[in-house]
């Protein structure tokens, strides 16, 4: 009988997804110990919470605007190799922020510019190793693999900031950045031992004797032109940007809960809480026929679970709406992900799967913003509430116009001859 945990078959049946794997878990969680470390720094060097917005705009514009690029660098060039020199760009950073940590530079500009080359080449690698999962996994593994993926950056995500705060509190800044290079160092020396995957012939077309450039641009066209990987996308927009509740939290829990920053803790604990127990149980998604189906519903509950979160007056159904709420965003997520890995073809999978990067940093991002422009010209409640209403109802729409959504299967994939599933295995 089929589980509804998490399937760990990739990890046992691929040596190569096992690397893949160990790599990105490595790499996030060495993210996440520096997150704590910068944001303790920018803080030490400024004292001002204005400036401490450029943290983000430093993350967030790189990810932005060369994460295309980095899609058509995944599908022009050898994945394994655009992932290591990406790593390895990424180890010698995190020395550099180590180096001006331990010598007192206290220099805002100059940790502005390495968090904006860091996150410059987590944006140029982050699409090859996305579209790696395909090349090492044979399609009928491909969802099980992506809810893993998932799933690690869960774990990093709970167990990183706990230890920066740690290496930040016990031995400062500098030991945590090196921790950090020596995580992503390790990373490499993972990654490094993944078989070569070189792009296929279709992806770099050759002119007299030369590779064609790929455009950047591509994978924007091949998410317009297709019905599935457009709904995907466009859920995924409706579902972030009218929905995304994290900026409210403080406003909220100033208004009803005394102003307790404990409270703010808990309701980010609940959000993560539901999203790790989701994980565990991704084996009802990543075994699923219709990912489509399953991401449209996610991103339903999602969008209501936000909506009740906002319309409750008591804590504990507030944070009960918020598990909810993460779990069923960590459903969406790893259906949305197994949904674009096996409706795209191998030479476009890097590009298309850039755009989903893209839309994944950015969404956010702009939700947070629209809850807090809402919520300053009505209140935190009107702005929670018609947000998961209006996403509800989007999500909704989307399905109804984009039919092939939720017809998507799994067996159009597991169908494809032999010959073609080798080819995108070497």
């Amino acid at each position: 009988m089929r589980s509804g945990l998490l399937d760990l078959g990739p990890l046992r049946r691929g040596s190569g997804f096992r690397r893949l794997w160990a790599g990105g878990l490595l790499s996030a969680l060495a993210g996440q110990v520096s997150l704590v470390a910068l944001l303790q720094l920018v803080w030490d060097l400024t004292g001002s919470a204005a400036l401490m917005g450029t943290l983000g705009l430093a993350h967030a514009v790189p990810m932005v605007v060369l994460g295309l690029y980095g899609g058509a660098l995944a599908d022009a060039y050898d994945r394994r190799r655009v992932a290591l020199a990406t790593t390895a760009g990424s180890a010698v950073v995190a020395a550099l922020l180590a180096t001006q940590a331990a010598y007192g530079l206290r220099s805002l500009a100059l940790v502005l510019v390495l968090v904006a080359c860091q996150a410059g080449l987590g944006a140029l690698g982050a699409p090859a190793r996305r579209a790696l999962i395909a090349r090492v996994l044979a399609p009928s593994d491909v969802p099980a693999g992506v809810a893993l993926s998932h799933v690690g950056f869960q774990v990093s995500m709970l167990v990183g900031p706990a230890v920066g705060g740690l290496l930040v509190a016990y031995a400062g800044a500098a030991v945590a950045f090196g921790v950090q290079a020596a995580l992503v160092g390790v990373a490499w020396l993972v990654t490094h031992g993944l078989p070569p995957t070189p792009p296929t012939p279709s992806a770099v077309p050759a002119r007299s004797g030369r590779r064609a450039d790929v455009s950047v641009l591509d994978g924007l066209r091949a998410v317009a032109r297709s019905a599935v990987l457009r709904g995907a996308m466009l859920s995924d927009v409706l579902a972030t940007v009218l929905v995304m509740p994290v900026a409210l939290f403080p406003v909220v829990v100033a208004a009803r809960f005394d102003d307790d920053p404990a409270v703010t803790g808990l309701m980010l604990s609940a959000v993560g809480a539901g999203g790790i127990l989701a994980g565990l149980a991704s084996g009802v998604v990543s075994r699923g026929r219709r990912p489509g189906r399953t991401m449209v519903a996610a991103a339903l509950v999602w969008c209501l679970g936000v909506a009740a979160f906002g319309a409750s007056p008591w804590l504990v159904p507030a944070l009960l709406a918020l598990a909810v709420a993460g779990a069923a965003d960590t459903f969406a997520v790893i259906a949305r992900g197994v949904l674009t890995q096996l409706a795209t073809t191998d030479d476009q999978r890097g590009r298309v799967s850039s755009v989903e990067h893209v839309v994944g940093v950015a969404g956010p991002d702009l939700g947070n913003a629209r809850g807090g422009a809402v919520a300053g010209f009505s209140s935190p409640e009107v702005a929670l509430v018609s947000g998961g209403l209006l996403g509800a109802l989007g999500v909704a729409a989307v399905a109804f116009t984009h039919p092939a959504v939720g017809a998507f299967s799994r067996d159009e994939v597991d169908a494809r001859p032999a010959a073609r599933r080798r080819r995108g295995r070497r």
